[in-house]
């Protein structure tokens, strides 16, 4: 895994420009770096050694020297590419992954993309026509920004290195701060510094001449069920995890195992312990909390007799938060988990695999529970229903509003949740938290200067009706599935997981977007992904035989900081110390007494909102100050 930059302007302190950027970057690739510079272009290249530790260093260029490439990612499918390739006359100098791509573009173009499967960013330099081709995997699961002002063109895997040109200056995006603190994450391809965006998933960009062209590669169809019994089915899923696992183990160093003691983590521990991985190493994070997974963690640890390894975050975690921020480059309230287990990971492993991925595609969420019970009701409400429903939801807002009760605020959003049925798209979002259509609420969360900074195009639904739309004719459940994959997986738990295992050099990998697994996984009926209300129901059933039946049998708890017990932790202190009026009133977006109000509140664990969103708007205050300060190096905790 690596970090790439690059950019082409007229600039005449190219080099050390980009030795700024590589500087802020170097968490991404300590093992090597190096500058590249052809005409207007400049490239740079960071790089952990993974595969071909001896020749793998970058950029790498093709026979005749009039391509190169910079990448970050793993190709697991690149040895049957590399074979494809030399019997129509390529001739390759490493052993490298990166190689197959650049002389799989030379051979196919565009086309290759849809031949790759794993996890990539990358930038593929034609030295006659001086373009760049720029392309991101299927999911996301490896980042790319741009920049580009009409003059400049800019790009990295992370924001802070495109805020290092002294040309590009550094604004808030304020409707993206608004997703932020509704989502939790940003849904759109805008970040929260103004014209950075991020290249969407399966997507690549061409640049030349001062072109910028962007075009979509794949896209995920609506998938129709299929026809099989749960037994072919189990059958199935056996054989593409066992598949996807054994793709992902490609590695020149060892490679060890995200642990929780959930059904996703454990199951990969099984594949390999079926594919006779001759050591595994396991490690699994607690938080001091209830929740904590350690003695289901040991139970798979002692089952499949893995090398395993604990550890415990202490009990103020937030002293971690400037750091997280820093390499989230977002305000996000799941950071600290990540950070720390990658930096208790990074002493043994290079290399980890993590149960993302499960959990959307076989419906394992708990906001699952809330939909299935519904999911025949929502295309049979008459419009005029719905209008009477909104009326009441409008109504039961305002209520408890004017209460002032904070603890009831969970209550009505519940209230509101069924007063939705019919809407899936904001039935979905008010389970996600989404608060913003109460109008009431702007008032009650922004000054008023902020709110009229704010576009026409800044409601969160905007972002999302696209997504239902595509799948319109599937049960609503699979609508919210498919929403997901496209939007809280992507620009939330991948981004954390990137960000949180870069951050101390580790790249993780999700055996569970396997390409084929998830094109598979989405066929699978909804009836048989749940059943009596049992969430990742053929799954469980799936693995009965392989897990132990405490694993199988298991709640879903989720690897997150409870925001109720981290709020009698460190959150209130760290909030009061940063919050105050004068910061609050000078910063110019919150409303100094909503704040307070929830700082002074007793502790309650109806609270949960307020508490994440305190946590939000504290991890904003850091992310300002980071980035839109005057030199992020200097800033750098």
């Amino acid at each position: 895994m690596c970090g790439i930059t690059g950019f082409v302007t007229d600039d005449s302190n190219s080099h050390n420009i980009m030795s700024r950027m590589l500087e802020v970057l170097h968490h991404r690739g300590p093992d090597n770096q190096a500058i590249y510079q052809h005409r207007r272009t400049t490239l740079g290249h960071l790089r952990l050694s993974i595969i071909d530790l001896s020749t793998g260093d970058q950029p790498v260029f093709n026979e005749n020297k009039n391509l190169c490439i910079i990448y970050n990612g793993e190709l697991y499918n690149y040895r049957e590419l590399q074979q494809e390739l030399e019997k129509k006359g390529h001739v390759f100098a490493t052993k490298s992954d990166t190689e197959v791509i650049l002389h799989g573009y030379e051979e196919f173009g565009p086309e290759i993309l849809k031949m790759l499967n794993g996890i990539f960013a990358f930038a593929i330099y034609d030295h006659q026509e001086e373009a760049l081709f720029i392309a991101r995997d299927h999911f996301g699961i490896k980042p790319l920004h741009y920049y580009y002002d009409g003059q400049r063109f800019i790009f990295a895997s992370e924001i802070k290195a495109i805020i290092q040109h002294p040309k590009v200056p550094r604004e808030l995006n304020p409707d993206s701060l608004h997703q932020q603190l509704n989502l939790r994450y940003n849904q759109s391809s805008e970040t929260l510094v103004k014209n950075i965006f991020r290249l969407p998933p399966a997507h690549y960009l061409r640049f030349q001449k001062n072109q910028l062209i962007i075009e979509h590669y794949w896209s995920m169809t609506e998938a129709r069920p299929n026809k099989f019994s749960e037994e072919e089915n189990i059958e199935r899923i056996h054989h593409y995890i066992k598949q996807a696992v054994r793709r992902q183990l490609i590695s020149d160093v060892p490679v060890g195992v995200y642990l929780s003691g959930g059904m996703d983590s454990s199951t990969i521990v099984q594949k390999m312990s079926e594919l006779e991985v001759p050591e595994i190493n396991t490690f699994t994070l607690g938080f001091n909390e209830p929740t904590d997974e350690f003695s289901d963690a040991s139970v798979i640890a002692k089952h499949f007799k893995t090398n395993h390894r604990s550890h415990a975050l202490s009990l103020n975690p937030l002293a971690d938060l400037r750091q997280t921020i820093w390499h989230a480059e977002e305000p996000k309230i799941n950071l600290l988990q990540g950070y720390n287990m990658s930096a208790f990971v990074s002493k043994h492993v290079k290399v980890v695999l993590g149960g993302l991925g499960g959990d959307e595609i076989f419906a394992g969420y708990d906001i699952h529970k809330f939909i299935y019970p519904t999911n025949r009701l929502h295309k049979n409400i008459p419009g005029w229903l719905k209008k009477l429903m909104r009326w009441k939801s409008d109504f039961i807002f305002k209520i408890q509003n004017d209460t002032g009760t904070l603890p009831l605020d969970e209550y009505r959003r519940g209230v509101q949740m069924l007063l939705a049925i019919g809407e899936i798209e904001r039935y979905y979002l008010i389970i996600r938290n989404v608060w913003d259509f109460d109008h009431d609420n702007y008032q009650k969360i922004y000054q008023p200067a902020f709110i009229h900074r704010l576009s026409e195009k800044h409601q969160i639904v905007n972002s999302f009706l696209p997504l239902f739309e595509k799948v319109k004719e599937s049960s609503p459940l699979d609508q919210v599935l498919f929403a997901e994959i496209h939007s809280k997986m992507v620009n939330d738990y991948l981004l954390v997981e990137d960000r949180m295992s870069m951050s101390h050099s580790v790249e993780e990998r999700v055996p569970f977007l396997d390409l084929d697994l998830v094109n598979f996984a989405m066929t699978i009926p909804i009836e048989q992904k749940i059943k009596n209300n049992q969430t990742k129901y053929i799954f469980r059933k799936a693995m009965e035989a392989k897990l132990p039946p405490r694993i199988t049998s298991k709640k879903k708890w989720g690897f997150t900081v409870n925001p109720y017990l981290q709020f009698k932790k460190d959150l209130k202190t760290e909030a009061e110390k940063r919050l105050n009026r004068e910061f609050v009133e000078k910063q110019g977006i919150f409303n100094y007494e909503f704040l307070r109000k929830i700082m002074d509140h007793k502790p309650h664990p109806r609270m949960r909102w307020h508490y994440n969103f305190l946590w939000i708007v504290l991890g904003f205050a850091h992310w300002e100050e980071l980035f839109l300060g005057e030199s992020t190096i200097q800033n750098e905790p």
